[in-house]
């Protein structure tokens, strides 16, 4: 048999596109033949298994192999095989229609992938790195005769009698000059670590010829002659966990198959075995991982495949974002080897995985509240972030996460939503019927305002993970009746307003005289200051900032420093001066005005030391006048 044609592409320019347009993404072809060579033994299996096929299977397996002096790849599969008119029927004639289509859906095509899965071109990536591919099959039908097909990136192909004594196809890539990096065995052994490394039939991968040097003393090595070798090893791992049974593995199956996908982290927290089958097909495992408050820890953690064959770590689409910092891997038929990013976008698959995977996160978490609360408090500094970001980002989610979301207090105490709210209460309820909520975000910073609040039976939330503003302010649009403020946005005394009232010591004359005395010595416009009937036990003075005003500060540094129309935010900051402390009313009856200035000062200072406010030369002002003074 000898048959010479032309391709049915009906285009000249398909191979120089393909070689071009393919070229960043060229490694995928190894990817798209073992891919190939796998379907062809799965279906030899199958076909024995259904009784239409009688003949012996043998081991399954496929094989790559290279050859750096003939510049040749080799992909060996024992599969169904082809005969000549299959050849011709699935290697000849690609699915497009002419040249026009083909050029104007391409134009449109954003990566290699899009381009392969709208064309079908998985076997012609070999064109990307060879000047020349053969393919020599035997088929498994009964009388069937090996063919050989040859093709050098034109248009044109040569189709003869095969050389294969053995049901299966080889597919031997002759590398161009361009692909030299495909003849490295290291480079070639990551590829298929990256793709293949799951796949469900095993892999032997080794190199044609490996010359290693004969020990010294032998009679070869007096020639100078090396060894000739054959080094063949399986470098898959045919059915990983997610292909098992859950009942099957046990907590150890989970952590070694974790240390397998990332050898350098710590062990994670749990894990998630999803395993589901209709409306959709979707197996796949996810952990974890240990984040605490680092918000910033590298994404792209989650795996992507199609029947075991991978595909893309960017799964934003398949996962909510609130998940993108798991790790781990799913695998769904529904999604085809060569997806796009419009695809993900585009199809109702996604769509529902995204939602399944959603509410088993949620499932699993509620299960740990319940089952264990103290263990789930106890990992909640990592689980927490996860949980505030699906809170404030998905609706549904957060429907399920009230239930079993936490807050945490300066005490280390944790609360649910609910429960929390009971505590503070009785308490904490202002005279408009409003629950206030305090919080600190630094603790150290804010010990003095967290002390006087807790003088007064408040409790004080820890929200200082880099989402709590965020959640915060999710917090007060979800919970009814609850404003939430920083623990700083005033005095203690103001924090919460009441309907009890202090009595001032001083007379409205001596409050402005003690007013006129701070502004003079503080001297900043930025410092607005007032006098307050407080408790005597109180701080004599103390410096804060207006939780709206804070607030639209913060939202304006993250907008780049200013709010739109409005410009920058200045600074401004409330000094509450005590009337009802002893100090003030020793500055009220000091005559002496430069003393009365100096005192001033002094305990202005003070407050801003107190906050890590005082800062350059007033900081050692201060330590100078503290001296004098003593």
């Amino acid at each position: 048999m000898q048959e010479k044609g032309s391709i049915s592409i009906h285009t000249e320019n398909i191979f120089p596109i393909i070689k071009k347009f393919l070229y960043s993404d060229n490694e995928i072809f190894l990817r798209e033949l073992v891919s190939n060579a796998v379907d062809a033994v799965q279906k030899i299996k199958r076909l024995s298994s259904m009784g239409q096929y009688s003949g012996n299977i043998g081991d399954p397996m496929v094989s790559v192999a290279f050859d750096k002096e003939a510049r040749t790849i080799t992909i060996s599969d024992n599969g169904l095989g082809m005969t000549a008119e299959e050849i011709k029927k699935y290697i000849n004639q690609i699915a497009f229609s002419g040249a026009e289509e083909f050029v104007e859906k391409f134009k449109d095509a954003k990566d290699a992938n899009e381009l392969i899965g709208k064309f079908g071109l998985g076997f012609y990536s070999a064109f990307m790195v060879s000047d020349k591919v053969e393919i020599n099959t035997l088929s498994y039908q009964d009388g069937a005769q090996p063919a050989r097909w040859i093709c050098d990136g034109s248009t044109e192909f040569e189709l003869t009698d095969g050389t294969r004594t053995e049901r299966g196809t080889d597919i031997i890539l002759h590398i161009n000059a361009d692909s030299d990096e495909f003849l490295d065995k290291h480079k070639l052994e990551g590829i298929l670590d990256k793709y293949c490394k799951f796949l469900p039939v095993p892999i032997k991968f080794g190199s044609k010829k490996e010359y290693l040097p004969v020990a010294e003393g032998t009679e070869e090595s007096e020639d100078n002659k090396e060894q000739e070798i054959e080094v063949d090893n399986i470098i898959n791992t045919t059915t990983p966990i997610w292909a098992k049974p859950p009942a099957d593995l046990k907590d150890e199956d989970y952590l070694a198959f974790y240390r397998e996908l990332y050898p350098m982290s710590e062990e994670p927290l749990f894990w998630i075995h999803l395993n589901v089958d209709y409306p959709f097909n979707l197996t796949g495992v996810l952990y974890f991982p240990k984040v605490k408050n680092d918000f910033e820890v590298q994404r792209n953690k989650i795996k992507l495949y199609s029947r075991q064959v991978f595909i893309t770590d960017e799964v934003k689409d398949i996962v909510p974002e609130f998940l993108m910092l798991l790790h781990g891997v799913i695998d769904s038929p529904d999604i085809p080897l060569n997806v796009s990013r419009s695809f993900l976008q585009a199809d109702s698959n996604v769509k529902k995985i995204n939602s399944y995977i959603t509410k088993k996160v949620a499932d699993k978490l509620a299960d740990l509240f319940k089952n264990d609360r103290k263990g789930y408090e106890e990992k909640w500094n990592d689980i927490g972030i996860f949980v505030k970001y699906g809170m404030i980002s998905e609706e549904k989610f957060y429907d399920k996460a009230k239930d079993f979301a936490l807050l945490t207090n300066t005490k280390k105490e944790f609360y649910t939503l609910t429960e929390y709210k009971d505590k503070v209460s009785p308490l904490q309820t202002d005279k408009n019927g409003k629950v206030v909520y305090l919080y600190t975000n630094d603790p150290a910073k804010q010990d003095v305002f967290i002390q006087s609040a807790n003088k007064k039976g408040y409790d004080v939330l820890m929200m200082n993970s880099p989402l709590d503003g965020h959640f915060i302010s999710h917090l007060e649009r979800k919970l009814e009746n609850v404003n939430v403020k920083r623990v700083d946005a005033s005095v203690a005394d103001k924090l919460i307003e009441k309907d009890e009232k202090i009595e001032s010591i001083l007379t409205e004359e001596q409050s402005n005289t003690v007013k006129s005395i701070f502004e003079k010595a503080i001297g900043r416009g930025d410092m607005q200051v007032e006098v307050d009937s407080l408790n005597p036990e109180e701080l004599p003075v103390t410096v804060t900032m207006d939780e709206f005003m804070r607030r639209m500060k913060d939202m304006a540094a993250m907008s780049g420093g200013s709010m739109g129309f409005y410009g920058a935010i200045p600074d401004n900051y409330k000094v509450a001066i005590n009337g009802n402390h002893k100090l003030v009313s020793r500055m009220v009856d000091t005559k002496d005005e430069t003393e009365q200035v100096q005192l001033a000062r002094q305990v202005f200072d003070l407050a801003l030391l107190s906050q890590g406010m005082l800062t350059g030369a007033d900081l050692t002002e201060f330590v100078k006048r503290s001296v004098n003074l003593i």
